[in-house]
């Protein structure tokens, strides 16, 4: 914690090699965290990283070090850059992942199949709330532990826990709703 508190004062005092530093070490955490927030639009993923460090960097002398990792003010920003996205653009259509990298080893049934699927749990996250989306990403698809969750959340451990049984529910529901949508 104490060299994350450095580099962000160094960075802040306009030290380039900190905020690239900064930038190196959080870019794939941030980017991946928009992605999944934004359906998997992986051009638009990397558009508002950009956005998210620039903002970092104008923020940078501003910021006051309260003890919890940069990338929790990083994740911050992210959700902020997202929201203006949607304010700005409105919602759209993203291409399924399965679209973006194509499995060339399965068979169209299968490719068929697991593109349905992908549309299936993006969509089933997208109608998460936004605490239990944050929550879904950092565990699950970064595979962060219940305590950086927290930290990065800024909640307690039992919140977190909480809130991962109630989306892993929310999402049980809506992808259940979703196969019995296609049954009938």
């Amino acid at each position: 914690m104490n060299c994350d508190r450095e580099m962000v004062l160094q960075a802040a005092q306009g030290d380039e090699t900190a905020v690239l530093t900064l930038y190196e070490q959080h870019k794939t955490a941030v980017t991946t965290y928009i992605y999944y927030r934004l359906g998997g639009d992986e051009a638009l993923a990397e558009e508002i990283t950009a956005e998210v460090f620039a903002r970092m960097v104008a923020g940078l002398p501003r910021f006051v070090y309260r003890e919890r990792p940069i990338l929790a003010w990083l994740y911050t920003i992210a959700r902020n850059c997202i929201n203006d996205h949607y304010r700005r653009d409105g919602r759209y259509a993203s291409l399924p992942l399965s679209e973006q990298y194509p499995d060339k080893t399965a068979g169209p049934e299968q490719q068929a199949q697991r593109s349905l699927e992908e549309t299936h749990l993006l969509q089933a996250i997208a109608r998460l709330t936004e605490i239990q989306r944050d929550v879904v990403i950092l565990r699950f698809i970064e595979g962060r532990s219940v305590a950086e969750t927290a930290v990065l959340l800024g909640k307690k451990e039992g919140a977190v826990k909480t809130l991962t049984r109630r989306a892993l529910a929310a999402l049980r529901r809506q992808l259940e709703g979703m196969s019995d949508y296609e049954q009938t």
